[in-house]
């Protein structure tokens, strides 16, 4: 049998070009036996390989892991820099960037050239990078690695083209912009600090120029040492030497006094007309105890000094507070005078920065704002107030409020929806802000020509919903949904919930939404599902609650004749609704054993509630315990409102709801579905030896992706939600045999269409389900409602259903579902079905218009259902009837003509991997199947002739997250979670990529530099001779050499080639290589250019220097020398 279907999988093919070492994959195509002729399949397919290139759009979200922080007082545009390497820049709403570093290592500091459009960042790995921020993509110019000595501390003064570079060995390296050379001025350690002094002074913490002489340079280290260094005479000109460490520097305006933080929790002040002891010594929190003492304190890691004309100076900073007061949130203090405002944070801070009105240093500062980066939030605190209240971010920074536990991807919405879901959401908007504008407004964005409704859908731990809208490569909050509200609230410690999932109950695991008909449902983590309509009223209602017992024992099954004994099927009286209130857990509800049994993992709320505008619980459906066994947990989910259904399954059986007369349906193993038409012939057998190793095996029936058997009813979203992001590259190797332990591995699973490698305690999972018209059997004459169903075994099942077609009878006679028609088969797990008429043009789900059942009744329109139905026979006279079913498994692809259920076309898609993501998509007025493999490869191929159009090794390692999170839509868009915290968005199409710098916001916008106040004659006279310091003079190669060429290696950057490089199959890749290398090669011209300019100006020195020593030596006798 085996042998036979390759023969026929080889015969079906029609993919020339499949994957190497593909046996069933050849390049001879034929036709089956019950294959229409070529006339009734003749698809025009337009989609070619020049349609699609792969390349990230934009990034969403709060920066995972943030370590720095840098904000343009001129182009107003703030920088964010993170642990794994990545920056992000933002300006105002719509102007949102991403750039990572190659290396991956760790952003240590930031420094915007003011007004210049460029950024320089300090890298973990000792390297400096210059980026261009005057295109749309920044990319790198410039870069140096420091190979001896590690980067602690940078400073780059207001418009110079000289950056001072403090390392941990306490020296002072200066580094030319432009070039991006090391200077030979260096400042030593030795040299900075007295003969005397026989210690170490440690890193350097901290760097600034003196803002009455710009030739001064004020260097902090660690130990409690500061100087400052007159770059002129190359001497210091005064050293202090104080007993505590210090972690930070802010001068005063006029450069006569600058603060100190340390690590005993104090602030100091010095006066620079003395220097041997501080002017001021204060402990802002350390509070004098009974014994004189004063309290201990935490160390202030950073404090700013910052003076305004109307009123006293600001001196806000972190920490400080005394280490008695414990469990303490972390706190940024703001003194006013002798006002103490003491702002508590929910997250510890990682860095903060005062926004000031002007550039100078030397001028009165009028702060105005505090941009508080904290490890988990980003907040602006208005200094213009004096209840000091925060700004509202217009960013998506609160996606990972609760950590996020599935995705889904609305491209071309009902134009509708978006602005109706705002409204509603706006209610429940918290108030409190600032009135102020947002105070980062850099940048311009406009609206693109190429825009859609788009709207993404997150799941999270804690049973919340929320709705954005992703129109325009935006992202807004729209509306936020409570699943849990439904339940009544588990008490700690004890429960039915408690007793399964101690922190997260009500965790999303999927939804289904039907933007037309708005009905959304929702399934989670405690094996229920939630169905919501939506409603412009509120409501009082009451929930209905269905609990249904889908609890397969095979050993329960004895013979066909025993199925009244199979706990599968549930007794017809509880096809009717059951009563709303739950069977509470009591010794009535147990087995003689002690074991539940019949019992919900949750309570649902049995009284009437008031439900606000917006999405509103119409139905609950529960799995039940069975013999002290919890419930096996969802893994597939569909519903239609056209047709008043809802269908989901298990590990254990499917189960089909009708939720407009709230009665279940259909309650069945997975293998009674099958019937006599049982493509495996399983037989059933004797009571399993050890229940627990069963239950541990189909728990992990869909994915297998829960390797934790101790805790069945957990599901993988814990790896989503744990914030230590652990990249782990997936297990490639399959197992051989279904039942190997190896599957406890992530990502490992094993599949195979071999009847004699199936074992008979295999659980055959439900693994997708899809509502349709289609033909049940070979002998339909027409399309009828059907249900297709997917299993882990790569086996597809139709079962076609009655459905009363007038308004009444819908609502009183039952629907009915025959028996199992067609069976079909794909090697591995089947993961999505679509479906395509004879012209291949894509055949949408029928679906119910919304239609508001709380709306006031109008006796003249009585409210009616409206359906729209897409009929695979509508479009078709030339064609004849029929529609093609496009399945795709986690190994290859089918097309299927029915109602003959040939097999047309074949794909194998992976050998070595397996598909973990697959959606049929338009895309360029077409349709093509797009797969996400767990090697990392994004693959698109036609439809319905299955040939690859693009294969793209995009993700060298996929994690769990991703694995859970990916997926596609419509416009050649998808998007995954990146991070914890972060939404990365791509594009697979071509038009999308051609349209991209349209899209993207500007980060650089001409500005005026403000001219500097005039300072007076007298300032100027007796304020030192600030704006005479000539940096090149002291700095340029002429007077200080060249640095050690050991000490820093200069790389050159992309310098501007913009794009991703991606290794694409096809033209479109071999195009993009070659933009790349036109681009790379007019940029090596211009560093030749650059390089013989500096060989011109060294040859012309040389000969200066040759010219001046010939003078000196002409009159010199030979023994003069």
């Amino acid at each position: 049998m085996k042998k036979f279907r390759k023969v026929l999988d080889g015969l079906t093919t029609s993919s020339p070009g499949g994957p190497i070492g593909s046996p069933s994959c050849g390049s001879a195509a034929g036709t089956p036996t019950a294959a229409p002729t070529p006339r009734e399949i003749d698809v025009q397919e337009t989609l070619i390989s020049e349609n699609f290139q792969l390349c990230k759009t934009v990034r969403h979200g709060f920066p995972y892991q943030p370590t720095a922080l840098a904000f343009d007082p001129v182009q107003k545009i703030l920088a964010i820099g993170s642990r794994s390497g990545g920056v992000r820049i933002l300006g105002r709403p719509g102007v949102d960037c991403y750039c990572q570093h190659e290396s991956g290592a760790a952003v240590l500091q930031l420094q915007f050239l003011i007004n210049e459009g460029a950024l320089v960042t300090a890298c973990a790995d000792d390297t400096l990078h210059l980026w261009n921020l005057r295109q749309r993509r920044p990319a790198v110019l410039h870069s140096l690695k420091f190979n001896r000595e590690r980067i602690t501390f940078c400073h780059l003064p207001f418009q110079s083209k000289w950056l001072y570079v403090g390392t941990e060995r306490g020296n002072t390296h200066i580094v030319n912009i432009e070039s991006f050379i090391l200077s030979g001025y260096v400042i030593m350690w030795n040299k900075a600090i007295e003969l005397s002094t026989k210690t170490h002074p440690g890193p350097v913490v901290h760097l600034s120029d003196s803002p009455k002489d710009e030739g001064k340079l004020l260097i902090g280290f660690e130990s409690g040492t500061i100087v400052q260094w007159d770059l002129r005479a190359k001497k210091a000109d005064f050293r202090i030497y104080y007993d505590e460490a210090i972690h930070s520097v802010s001068w005063h305006h006029e450069g006569k006094q600058f603060m100190c933080s340390h690590s005993d929790g104090s602030l100091t002040l010095w006066n620079l007309r003395n220097t041997t002891k501080p002017f001021q010594v204060t402990f802002p929190h350390g509070k004098i105890q009974k014994d004189g003492r004063k309290e201990s304190c935490k160390p202030i890691l950073k404090v700013e000094y910052k003076t305004s004309r109307s009123s006293e100076p600001f001196v806000i900073f972190s920490g400080g507070l005394s280490y008695d007061k414990a469990g303490r949130r972390p706190t940024l203090t703001i003194m006013h005078g002798k006002a103490i405002t003491v702002l508590e944070m929910d997250y510890p801070i990682v860095e903060f920065m005062v926004l000031c009105e002007t550039p100078y240093n030397n001028e009165v500062q009028e702060p105005y704002a505090v941009v508080v980066l904290l490890e988990k939030d980003l907040i602006v605190v208005d200094l213009t107030q004096s209840n000091f209240p925060v700004f509202e971010n217009p960013y998506p920074m609160d996606i990972h409020e609760s950590p996020v536990t599935c995705t889904a991807y609305f491209a071309d919405c009902p134009p509708d929806i978006i602005p109706i879901l705002y409204s509603i959401g706006t209610k429940h908007k918290k108030t409190g802000y600032s009135q102020k504008e947002w105070p980062v407004s850099g940048g311009t964005w406009t609206l693109g020509s190429h825009t859609y409704p788009e709207i993404i859908i997150t799941g999270h731990a804690d049973g919340s919903i929320k709705f954005w809208d992703a129109s325009a490569i935006t992202l807004q909050m729209l509306y936020k949904l409570k699943t849990s509200k439904v339940f009544e609230k588990p008490k700690p410690g004890e429960g039915r919930a408690a007793e399964l999932v101690e922190e997260d109950p009500f965790a999303v695991q999927m939804v289904s939404w039907c933007p037309q008909s708005r009905i959304f449902c929702v399934v989670g983590i405690s094996a229920h599902i939630i169905l919501y309509r939506f409603s412009k009223y509120d409501a009082n209602t009451q929930i209905v609650s269905l609990e249904v017992r889908l609890q397969c024992e095979p050993e329960d099954v004895i013979s066909p004749s025993e199925n009244e004994n199979n706990p599968c099927f549930t007794e017809p009286g509880s096809h009717s609704p059951q009563p709303h209130h739950q069977h509470p857990a009591s010794p009535g509800n147990r087995t003689p054993e002690g074991m539940k049994d019949s019992v919900p993992c949750l309570k649902v709320k049995d009284r009437m509630v008031r439900v606000p505008p917006g999405y509103q619980s119409d139905l609950v459906i529960q799995l039940l315990w069975v013999d002290g066994e919890p419930p096996q947990q969802i893994t597939s989910l569909d519903i239609n409102s056209a047709y008043g259904l809802l269908a989901f399954g298990n590990c254990n059986g499917l189960a089909v709801v009708d939720y407009l007369q709230k009665t279940i349906l259909l309650c069945m193993s997975t293998l009674d579905l099958y019937g006599a038409t049982d493509p495996y012939q399983r037989l059933t057998r004797s009571p399993r030896r050890n229940r627990q190793s069963t239950s541990e095996f189909c728990m992990r029936g869909l994915s297998n992706f829960y390797s934790d058997s101790k805790k069945r009813i957990r599901t993988s979203y814990q790896s989503l939600t744990e914030l230590t992001d652990n990249q782990q590259s997936i297990d490639m190797e399959r197992s051989k045999s279904p039942t190997s332990e190896s599957r406890e591995n992530s990502f490992s699973r094993s599949r195979s269409s071999s009847v004699s490698s199936i074992d008979r305690d295999t659980k055959e999972a439900i693994t997708t389900l899809q509502f349709g018209e289609s033909y049940g059997r070979k002998s339909d004459a027409l399309p009828t409602p059907c249900l297709w169903v997917g299993t882990s075994l790569g086996v597809v099942l139709l079962i076609p259903m009655s459905i009363p077609t007038d308004q009444e009878e819908r609502m009183e006679e039952a629907v009915t579902i025959g028996p199992s028609g067609a069976v079909l088969m794909l090697k591995g797990s089947v993961l999505r079905f679509g479906f395509l008429d004879c012209m291949g043009a894509l055949i949408q789900s029928p679906y119910e218009v919304w239609r508001d059942l709380n709306a006031p009744e109008d006796p003249d329109r009585p409210r009616r259902r409206k359906l729209v139905h897409f009929s695979p026979s509508s479009s078709q006279d030339a064609c004849g009837e029929g529609h093609l079913a496009v399945v795709c498994s986690e190994r290859q692809a089918k097309v299927f003509l029915m109602p003959s259920q040939s097999c047309l076309f074949v794909h194998n898609i992976t050998e070595s991997s397996f598909v973990l993501r697959a959606d049929v998509v338009s895309v360029c007025n077409s349709v093509c199947l797009a797969c996400f493999c767990a090697n990392g490869h994004v693959m698109t191929l036609s439809l319905p002739s299955l040939r690859p159009l693009m294969d793209v090794n995009y993700l060298p390692l996929t994690d769990m997250r991703i694995a859970r999170t990916f997926c596609f839509t419509n416009g050649g868009q998808a998007l995954y979670l990146s991070s914890p915290t972060e939404i990365q968005r791509i594009t697979y199409s071509q038009e999308m990529c051609d349209n991209l710098q349209e899209m993207l916001g500007e980060l650089f916008t001409p500005i005026e530099t403000p001219e500097a106040q005039n300072r007076g004659f007298l300032k100027g006279f007796f304020g030192g001779n600030a704006h005479t310091f000539d940096r090149e003079e002291l700095f340029g190669e002429a007077a200080a050499g060249k640095a050690s060429r050991s000490l820093a290696q200069h790389i050159p950057g992309q310098g501007g080639v913009e794009g991703m490089k991606v290794a694409a199959s096809g033209v479109v890749g071999e195009l993009a290589r070659a933009r790349i290398a036109l681009d790379e090669r007019g940029q090596r011209l211009g560093e030749l250019e650059e390089r013989t300019a500096l060989m011109m100006t060294s040859a012309e020195t040389f000969s200066k220097h040759a010219h001046e020593l010939m003078l000196k030596c002409k009159d010199k006798k030979w023994y003069q020398f």
